[in-house]
């Protein structure tokens, strides 16, 4: 389950590719900058691509590097990227192992510059072929793409995803002895008193919430039933009472109305969209007495960006982490003030 999660949550970012390629082109390409955990990028790929690997009898490894822990980068193009390098070294590998490597090239005071590889023992790349690779639609030649489909976008994108990240990307290869891509990312430094605290210490934010908020009154604002079916499951594990609003006109009308601790709100809806609805919600509530967390499919930075502007005050994406929901509700039922009443209202 945890490998269907990750890949159906892959599949989310990755599906826009062609777009991304337009967005870089137009230079409308916007990055994130969250702390990150450069193990933790390389083990999801290893977890996603093991079956792959496992069907074709490859070894699937990684060798990572001590990592600085005050980092920070997008994690979501970082991995996009070793999937696009290491789907291609399952493909075109029949026999061996495919490696995926991260090492610290460069450290200073407030950046450090990473290094990744993926190495393969497969059918290796022609000299000739190499310069074209990283062009967009291009292949190794016509009979491997028939025997192996793809799009010809990996490396592109890759490459550029590289070059966005202050970077650059690359291949060695020999024909029938491997083959090793790599890119370089520049990643920025946290001060240290800014750093995330380590994962091992973080709180059970179910327990938690079960415990301290046991009947807290949410609203819902989403129109898609499969989402709400499954929103309404995870708020209620926790003792939640849940409200529903199937479009933005509800949404505004039951937030002004009635007295909720949080709104979860979808940025796509019927009659009136989430951005529109949290900005006629702000009319009438502070963020102080009612945050509103943006709960959407539309997961890039550019996104996020006009949620906050709209005067939402967190963001989680779609397919929905129970544990990450649980710990971004409880931040702010913990920060919020009181709940509203009638009489306060």
């Amino acid at each position: 389950m945890d490998r269907l999660e990750a890949a159906a949550k892959h599949l989310l970012e990755v599906i826009n590719s062609i777009l991304d390629l337009s967005k870089m082109e137009a230079r409308k390409f916007v990055l994130e900058q969250r702390p990150i955990r450069i193990e933790s990028v390389v083990a999801n790929v290893v977890s996603m691509l093991s079956d792959r690997a496992a069907e074709k009898n490859l070894g699937l490894f990684s060798d990572v590097q001590y990592m600085p822990r005050n980092l920070v980068g997008d994690a979501t193009r970082l991995q996009q990227a070793l999937i696009n390098y290491a789907n291609n070294a399952i493909k075109f590998t029949d026999a061996g192992s495919v490696t995926l490597r991260a090492r610290l090239v460069t450290e200073a005071q407030d950046f450090a510059v990473i290094r990744f590889e993926v190495e393969d023992t497969g059918v290796g790349i022609d000299a000739a072929v190499i310069p074209r690779l990283f062009t967009a639609f291009e292949q190794v030649d016509s009979s491997t793409t028939r025997a192996a489909a793809g799009t010809g976008l990996g490396l592109a994108i890759t490459r550029r995803i590289a070059a966005l990240m202050g970077g650059e990307a690359g291949v060695q290869s020999t024909p029938g002895s491997g083959s090793t891509f790599w890119f370089t990312a520049r990643l920025e430094k946290l001060a240290q008193s800014e750093a995330p605290a380590d994962e091992a210490s973080s709180r059970d934010a179910a327990a938690i919430l079960r415990r301290d908020f046991a009947g807290t009154r949410v609203l819902l604002a989403e129109d898609n039933e499969i989402n709400v079916e499954v929103a309404r499951a995870i708020l209620e594990d926790v003792n939640f009472s849940v409200d529903v609003a199937v479009d933005g006109v509800e949404a505004v009308a039951k937030a002004i109305q009635n007295s909720y601790r949080l709104v979860l709100m979808d940025m796509q809806m019927p009659r009136m969209d989430g951005l529109e609805a949290t900005r006629e919600i702000r009319r009438h509530c502070p963020s102080a007495s009612l945050p509103i967390i943006a709960m959407t499919a539309n997961v890039f930075a550019e996104d996020q960006a006009r949620c906050y502007a709209a005067g939402m005050d967190d963001f989680i994406g779609k397919p929905v982490e129970p544990d990450r929901l649980y710990e971004v509700i409880l931040k702010w039922l913990e920060a919020a003030s009181p709940p509203r009443t009638e009489n306060s209202r």
